[in-house]
C-alpha cells in the first residue's frame, strides 16, 4: 500500500468473521445494489456461527477453522491463509473476528477492521462488541462511532481510513449506542471498500491519504 495505488477493478473480498455476519450482509447488499465494485470470493469463519449461513447461503466458498482446533497461532494464520490466497484475495475484510492471526508480508496492506469507536480511543485487546460501548458510556464520551483502518500485528493500531461519528444521548445503554454506531458501520465500510477498488489510498508515514481521483 505504501505510496501506490490499488488498480480499478472488481475487487475479490476475503469475510473473516466470528458472529452473526450483519457487516457481511452489508457488503453483499451493497454489491447486489451495484454501489461496491466486489465481490466475495471466500468466507472463514472460526467458529460455526450464523456468517457461515449467510456466506453459503449467497453462494459463497466458506470455511469454519476453529482456533481451538490448531497448536498455535502460526499454524492458524497458515491455514487462514491458505485459503485466501486460493481464492485470489485483493483485499481481507475482518467482519467481527475475535481470533488473532498474524498478516504475513503479502497481505500488508490489503487487510481491514471495523471498529465501534473513534480510534485509538476505547481499541486494544479484549475491547470489541459491547465491552466498547460499555467503556464509552463509562468514560462520558459525548461523541462515539466507528473507525475502518488497515489491520497490522498490533491491535486496532493500524492507519485510519474512514470515520463516522455518532451523539452519545443521555440515558444511552450499550444496546442503544451499539445500534446508532452499527448504522455508521453500515455506510463506512462499504465508502473504505470502495475508495481502496478505485485505488485511492495510500499510506505515507503511517498515514492514509485519499486522492480525489
Amino acid at each position: 500500500m505504501n505510496g501506490r495505488k490499488q488498480p480499478s477493478k472488481t475487487l475479490r473480498l476475503g469475510v473473516l468473521l466470528s458472529g452473526g455476519g450483519r457487516t457481511l450482509e452489508n457488503i453483499i447488499k451493497h454489491i447486489g445494489s451495484g454501489q461496491l465494485p466486489a465481490e466475495v470470493a471466500v468466507v472463514i469463519a472460526s467458529r460455526d456461527c450464523r456468517g457461515v449461513e449467510i456466506g453459503r447461503r449467497a453462494g459463497v466458498e466458506t470455511h469454519v477453522v476453529p482456533r481451538r482446533q490448531l497448536p498455535n497461532v502460526n499454524e492458524y494464520s497458515r491455514r487462514i491463509i491458505e485459503h485466501l490466497d486460493a481464492a485470489k484475495v485483493d483485499l481481507v475484510v475482518q467482519a467481527g473476528f475475535l481470533s488473532l492471526w498474524l498478516i504475513p508480508p503479502h497481505y500488508a496492506g490489503r487487510v481491514m477492521n471495523i471498529h465501534p469507536a473513534l480510534l485509538p480511543s476505547f481499541g486494544g485487546h479484549g475491547m470489541y462488541g459491547h465491552h466498547v460501548h460499555e467503556a464509552v458510556l463509562k468514560a462520558g464520551c459525548k461523541v462515539s462511532g466507528c473507525t475502518v483502518h488497515f489491520v497490522t500485528n498490533e491491535y486496532d493500531a493500524g492507519p485510519i481510513i474512514v470515520q463516522r461519528c455518532v451523539q452519545v444521548a443521555e440515558g444511552d445503554d450499550p444496546d442503544a449506542l451499539a445500534a446508532r454506531v452499527f448504522e455508521q458501520e453500515c455506510v463506512a465500510y462499504p465508502e473504505a471498500i470502495g475508495l481502496f477498488a478505485a485505488g485511492r489510498l495510500t499510506v505515507a508515514g503511517g498515514v492514509v491519504r485519499v486522492s480525489e481521483h
